[in-house]
């Protein structure tokens, strides 16, 4: 079972708008919270600046090249058509890199996203791979997450793109994997709120528990694949290289690459917009925007007192989610009593099912994640 702010007395951070609603959280003697402290130590060590940042971003292009010379590509980003990943591509075409982009299609793309994924790749001339996942599996998959009632319903998808990205390094030959992923706007992650996506047994186990049919192409790595990729593959964080804004990124995207507004972070999915903004705050008492309100007042791109305003109103327009709703229960095949079924079934956890857990929570695994996270994971 999932804490609550039952359990504890409720409090929110005097930095941020993270609060008690993560299980999970602590606050220092001055109210801050460990998200804001965690933050302030990965940007330390992970990002960036001035004359130093240049040098750095400078040096891993020029490693990137001399590794995929001679190649069709030298590196791999994925594509979603959201603001960071459209960045991404918009910044390694302009340092001169050869990126093959590759983006999965789970069934649930907007039709707005599927064209900033098609105008940004044609303006930058670059070569797109889409791996159209076999809805029937994924349809599964993603039910059988619903009925488990954990809040890590976005786990499959997240796996699966991380696995496609590793595997189709291989196949074309590139050691460089290059992400959207950036301490500014993506700090405050509550494990509690979603965790496992590389964790296979959690996700074959929630499968084999609430699913009906065998999993067969879905794309996937299990413990010892991922260990084998993160040894093989680099992974690079390049948006960390940058004085990244997400406003001035949004503007210069815009111009450039005739880039549309979706709304807000990740609601170029249909199926992550319905997820973020109505199944967590509804069912799990979780509001997103909190993590990444909190990222951005961190980073100086928005205010504690522009974030508590926002979040007094919806997550995003009550008709949209009532739409959204309709929509998902039709795409899923269900009845709107199964459905509610569902919703009101009680809260569980990634705790409450077989994982890999215990390695994760191993200090082998923190101490391995370190050295790769400090020396590994560009």
């Amino acid at each position: 079972m999932i804490p609550t702010t039952k359990d504890r007395k409720y409090q929110i951070c005097t930095r941020c708008v993270m609060d008690t609603t993560d299980p999970d959280i602590s606050f220092d003697e001055e109210g801050v919270c460990s998200h804001c402290k965690f933050r302030d130590k990965r940007e330390k060590h992970f990002v960036f600046i001035g004359e130093e940042r240049e040098q750095r971003l400078e040096k891993l292009v020029s490693e990137i090249k001399s590794a995929g010379r001679g190649k069709r590509y030298d590196c791999i980003i994925g594509v979603s058509g959201g603001i960071d990943s459209t960045f991404v591509a918009y910044i390694v075409k302009k340092v001169g890199l050869r990126p093959l982009a590759v983006h999965l299609d789970n069934g649930w793309d907007s039709e707005l996203a599927v064209k900033n994924i098609e105008e940004t790749l044609k303006r930058l001339q670059l070569d797109l791979y889409t791996h159209v996942i076999d809805w029937s599996e994924f349809k599964d998959i993603q039910l059988s997450f619903l009925r488990a009632s954990t809040p890590d319903l976005e786990i499959p998808s997240d796996h699966a793109i991380v696995s496609l990205m590793r595997k189709m390094a291989i196949k074309v030959g590139v050691q460089y994997i290059i992400s959207g992923v950036n301490i500014r706007t993506e700090s405050h992650l509550p494990t509690a709120w979603s965790q496992g996506h590389l964790d296979w047994r959690y996700i074959k186990n929630v499968h084999k528990t609430f699913g009906s049919g065998k999993i067969e192409t879905f794309p996937h790595m299990n413990l010892m694949t991922v260990i084998a990729y993160s040894a093989r593959q680099k992974w690079v964080d390049i948006l960390n290289y940058l004085d990244y804004n997400k406003e001035t990124a949004k503007r210069t995207i815009t111009q450039e690459l005739c880039w549309k507004d979706y709304g807000w972070k990740h609601f170029e999915s249909i199926y992550t917009r319905f997820y973020q903004g109505y199944i967590l705050p509804q069912k799990f008492g979780f509001d997103k925007r909190k993590t990444h309100f909190s990222s951005l007042i961190c980073s100086g791109e928005m205010t504690r007192a522009e974030a508590l305003q926002m979040l007094n109103e919806e997550p995003y327009p009550r008709q949209m989610q009532e739409d959204d709703r309709a929509y998902v229960i039709k795409k899923f095949g269900l009845r709107t009593n199964e459905f509610e079924a569902i919703m009101n079934l009680p809260a569980k956890s990634y705790w409450d099912y077989p994982s890999y857990r215990r390695f994760y929570s191993s200090r082998f695994f923190e101490l391995a994640k370190y050295i790769y996270r400090r020396y590994l994971r560009y």
